[in-house]
């Protein structure tokens, strides 16, 4: 059995063991700091930790300003609030000079749950990557999103970093696992198709896949934690090599993941794609695992979306 952490979690502690290894990193949350779990690093470091307030596009104003003088932000809250509420800011107060400020939103997507579909973000992955010189990542579990919080902070320049609140099954947890900005995963080989999943569809991407080889079909598993840049080569020749592409997200299917694997693959590469995700609708309170069940983005959801397809 899978040991089972939020990611939002991973990143608390990830800023934690930061604010350890460099005094320039701070951090600013937007009065949510014990849901964004950054009061993990407000615990250790005081006089690192900026509470804006319900003020987030003010924050984003800090964070950029900090970074003027050579500190490392990390502003934190809600994805609905920082990808949405503070659109503005993080484009022309962050992006377009190309500061170094690095944007860690949690309670991504409609495993937000009860909160219902007012915060439910299922928009935020395709307005922070059509911001350009923006670096967009959605990692898969614990171990993934601390190796992302990682190479954010190596990066130079904007990133934004989507976490979620339900605890997910840990599925990085080998020897060779590598985490790198902009390249992909493979996490199972297959011949008659590819699935290509991020954030917290890829586990259940891979027990999709078990299923369906159950059937005589053999599906190959991508994990593209980075929707921008997309790792095209693999895209590519994933496509080339099984002749069908399915694309799962906890997302709208418009914009994020699967518009970004449809854009690359119609220009170099076009196959029948079948995009998984929310289609066009608004999320809902309720449970977070009843929600994934009625939006098909659990296992056997997924599994009954590609044997339609195929």
């Amino acid at each position: 059995m899978h040991e089972m952490i939020s990611t939002r979690e991973a990143y608390g502690e990830a800023l934690a063991a930061l604010g350890e290894i460099n005094e320039k990193v701070v951090v600013l949350d937007a009065d949510l700091a014990h849901a964004t779990m950054t009061a993990t690093f407000e615990k250790k470091f005081p006089e690192r930790f900026f509470n804006a307030g319900i003020a987030e596009a003010n924050m984003m104003d800090m964070g950029a300003g900090l970074s003027t003088m050579g500190y490392i932000p990390f502003c934190s809250t809600f994805a609905i609030f920082g990808a949405g509420r503070a659109f503005e800011q993080v484009r022309n107060g962050i992006a377009y000079p190309g500061l170094n400020v690095k944007l860690g939103m949690t309670h991504a997507g409609i495993t937000l749950g009860e909160d219902g579909g007012s915060h439910e973000s299922i928009e935020d992955i395709a307005l922070m990557r059509v911001i350009p010189g923006m670096v967009v990542a959605s990692p898969s579990d614990d171990i993934e999103a601390k190796a992302m919080v990682a190479a954010a902070y190596e990066h130079q320049g904007p990133v934004y970093m989507r976490f979620g609140r339900l605890a997910v099954p840990v599925i990085n947890d080998r020897p060779d696992y590598k985490f790198e900005l902009g390249k992909g995963i493979v996490l199972r080989e297959g011949k008659d198709l590819t699935i290509i999943a991020n954030g917290l569809c890829v586990a259940p991407a891979l027990e999709a896949a078990e299923k369906l080889a159950a059937d005589g079909i053999d599906a190959k598993v991508i994990n593209i934690h980075t929707i921008k840049p997309l790792d095209e080569d693999l895209v590519v020749a994933a496509a080339k090599e099984t002749g069908k592409v399915v694309t799962v997200e906890e997302h709208s299917i418009i914009g994020g993941l699967g518009g970004a694997v449809c854009e690359c693959l119609a220009e170099k590469a076009p196959v029948p794609v079948k995009r998984i995700g929310i289609h066009d609708v608004f999320g809902e309170s309720g449970p977070a695992l009843e929600l994934l069940h009625k939006y098909g983005l659990d296992a056997e959801g997924i599994y009954k979306q590609i044997k339609e397809f195929v």
